[in-house]
């Protein structure tokens, strides 16, 4: 008799323990909160752009070493200002205007040496630790390519200089 008390008096137990877990975990608000936030990162995905800069690693191969011509142009990003170099020796030195780069002077400098070296296309942006990367992007902008004003209307056109850009730890 105890027994049968006890199994059913266990049985009534779990099945009011069951209502009441249930009772208290609703999952309705989460469900809503979730549908909001797939509504609201579905809406702002489409806003977010994510830029891809390609860069090119330099080889080791005797074959580039052989077919290009034994000129390496460097351009090191300094605090004080741009260097560039042909990976020996510094051939311009270019200081801060106003405690900014001189992105235009890098340019014609860029566009000097493009005119001596037409078949050249890569080139190497070194960066001292403490540059910030908004003056490495500028930097590798300037060097990619450059606005050339035309003669009759006076509209910009863009040149490409450089695009095949190594990266890297300035001496």
């Amino acid at each position: 008799m105890f027994r049968r008390y006890r199994s059913k008096r266990m049985s009534e137990q779990s099945s009011d323990f069951d209502t009441d877990i249930m009772h208290l975990i609703n999952l309705t608000p989460m469900m809503d909160i979730l549908t909001v936030l797939v509504v609201f990162l579905l809406i702002t995905a489409v806003f977010i752009s994510i830029t891809i800069e390609e860069l090119s690693v330099p080889t080791a191969s005797g074959q580039n070493a052989v077919s290009m011509p034994n000129f390496a142009i460097e351009v090191i990003v300094r605090r004080a200002g741009l260097e560039i170099s042909n990976g020996s020796v510094i051939s311009d030195r270019i200081p801060k205007k106003d405690d900014r780069y001189d992105i235009g002077a890098l340019e014609k400098t860029l566009l000097r040496i493009k005119s001596q070296y037409p078949e050249k296309l890569d080139a190497s942006v070194l960066m001292e630790p403490d540059v910030k990367y908004d003056h490495l992007i500028e930097v590798m902008d300037a060097v990619r390519s450059a606005d050339v004003p035309a003669e009759g209307n006076g509209e910009a056109r863009k040149i490409e200089l450089f695009p095949k850009i190594s990266i890297g730890d300035a001496p």
